[in-house]
């Protein structure tokens, strides 16, 4: 399984706000079983296998454009452990809020 995170921007939108541009992202990403995600404040983490992330990708990549908008700018950043190949988003946040409990404060 892989993880990651996307930023997609829409740029040359008519308005300073991209909220209508992730909205429209988000129903694409709901009529899809593929990948696993979770909308955070500054993009879209995502979880399953590679081939799929990089496929739903492309398709996200287009949904600006369908709406107007002239220029799409893309982030991915893809993480893939074939030692752990099961390992989820929430097994990642777990590891290191184990590690901040068996921290003392400083």
């Amino acid at each position: 399984m892989a993880t990651a995170d996307l930023t997609v921007l829409a740029l040359g939108r008519p308005e300073a706000s991209a909220s209508a541009y992730v909205a429209e992202i988000q129903r694409h990403l709901a009529a899809q079983d593929r990948v696993r995600y979770v909308m955070h404040a500054m993009g879209t983490s995502l979880e399953g296998s590679t081939a799929d992330i990089l496929a739903i990708v492309g398709e996200l990549h287009a949904v600006p454009f369908e709406l107007g908008v002239p220029r799409v700018y893309t982030v991915l950043k893809l993480d893939e452990r074939r030692d752990k190949p099961e390992q989820t988003l929430q097994d990642k946040v777990d590891s290191v809020e184990r590690r901040l409990a068996d921290t003392p404060d400083a």
